[in-house]
């Protein structure tokens, strides 16, 4: 496998965390935006990406490939809960 290869493979890994990342704090701004988060954009979509660069590094290692549904619903749900976390705080 080449360099560009491999960073094909990486980047198509990444790209559903990235997407989950970039679209949950717009929506969750426009959806409840009477309720501002105590924290910027940035810092919201660099946790969510994180997560969930996580959530589909553990789906690798447990299934032995990438893509199974089971890691995408786990994605969905760390990804929703870490931007609630964000909005609501631990308190509500």
């Amino acid at each position: 496998m080449n360099l560009l290869a491999l960073l094909n493979h990486v980047i198509n890994f990444a790209a559903p965390a990235a997407w989950l990342a970039l679209l949950l704090p717009w929506l969750a701004r426009l959806l409840f935006s009477k309720r501002s988060s105590r924290f910027p954009l940035r810092k919201q979509a660099v946790v969510i990406f994180v997560a969930g660069l996580l959530v589909l590094l553990i789906g690798l290692v447990t299934f032995g490939q990438d893509g199974k549904m089971m890691t995408y619903m786990a994605l969905t749900l760390t990804a929703a809960t870490s931007q609630w976390v964000m909005l609501k705080g631990w308190r509500g």
